[in-house]
């Protein structure tokens, strides 16, 4: 029986709508003007405005003055449109590496709103969501706004080869990095790939420099690199009396390096994160309340 017009016409909306579903989704138009921040949600293609930016205020960055610097003013040059560098904040943790980010951003922001100049957005990408970069840029790319995406705790291993999707975005590709994004990352490597990875590719590959050289030049694709190393003690306990300062926590000096020494000894390390942490320890005892708490040093 040969199938009539309305038949055909009938099957091929069927296949229509078949094909719509397994289509995957277009990504969502983001409303820029919402908020300053942004989290990208890879699964539903679509940023989530982020209203209040869980954040550490820069007076309480302490140790850290030279990479501060450095960043605060890159990001300086290119919210007002200057030439600017992708940039690697790698080192110890707890030192304060995506504090300084989100620190930057708001410090910056500050700045440039008050000459008029239109506000940086800051968008965070998950690490797992990396493969997805070129779909974000897409959104970004036509706004009349600048953007830094920024990725906390990068870093690969085994044989994930998301790095690939990162590297051509960055520099590479076709349309390449759009002019109106730049890219913050933060790592606990250097190189972002572990030893054993970069020995492994060199004992199996054909061409070992090659092999190497393919995944140690993901960090050449970072014009900064900005070092977080552990800090001395000294730096520590400057730390440590910034917080207490800013709240009003009343602990005599004697007391206060005692027991923060103290307490960096039994965690075994001294930095921004073990720093805040004793704070909090010692208000809950004292009953001093921390109203709208900086977040926690990364």
């Amino acid at each position: 029986m040969t199938p009539t017009p309305d038949d055909l016409a009938h099957t091929l909306s069927r296949i229509a709508d078949a094909l719509e579903r397994i289509a995957p989704a277009r990504a969502a138009r983001a409303d820029f003007t919402a908020a300053d921040a942004f989290v990208w949600i890879a699964a539903e293609k679509r940023l989530e405005p982020v209203p209040r930016v869980n954040r550490v205020d820069m007076a309480l960055l302490r140790g850290i003055d030279r990479t501060r610097d450095s960043l605060v003013d890159n990001t300086l040059r290119f919210a007002r449109g200057l030439p600017a560098n992708n940039a690697l904040l790698w080192g110890a943790r707890g030192m304060g590496k995506s504090s300084l980010v989100k620190a930057s951003h708001a410090q910056v922001n500050g700045e440039v709103v008050a000459q008029g100049t239109p506000p940086i957005k800051l968008v965070e990408i998950h690490r797992e969501d990396i493969e997805t970069l070129p779909v974000l840029m897409g959104l970004m790319r036509p706004a009349p706004f600048r953007f830094i995406v920024f990725c906390d705790d990068l870093s690969f291993d085994g044989d994930d080869t998301s790095y690939k999707s990162l590297k051509a975005v960055l520099e590479g590709g076709i349309e390449g990095r759009p002019e109106n994004v730049i890219f913050y990352a933060t790592s606990n490597r250097r190189h972002l790939l572990p030893r054993d990875m970069m020995e492994n590719e060199r004992s199996t590959a054909i061409n070992p420099g090659e092999a190497v050289e393919e995944k140690v030049s993901l960090s050449d694709r970072f014009g900064l690199w900005l070092g977080f190393h552990k800090c001395s003690q000294d730096e520590y306990l400057a730390m440590v009396e910034g917080y207490i300062a800013h709240f009003h926590v009343p602990l005599d000096a004697t007391t206060l390096r005692r027991e923060a020494l103290e307490w960096s000894t039994t965690r075994g390390a001294r930095s921004g994160r073990t720093a805040w942490q004793y704070v909090q320890d010692v208000a809950g005892r004292l009953g001093v309340s921390l109203s709208e708490p900086p977040a926690a040093p990364r």
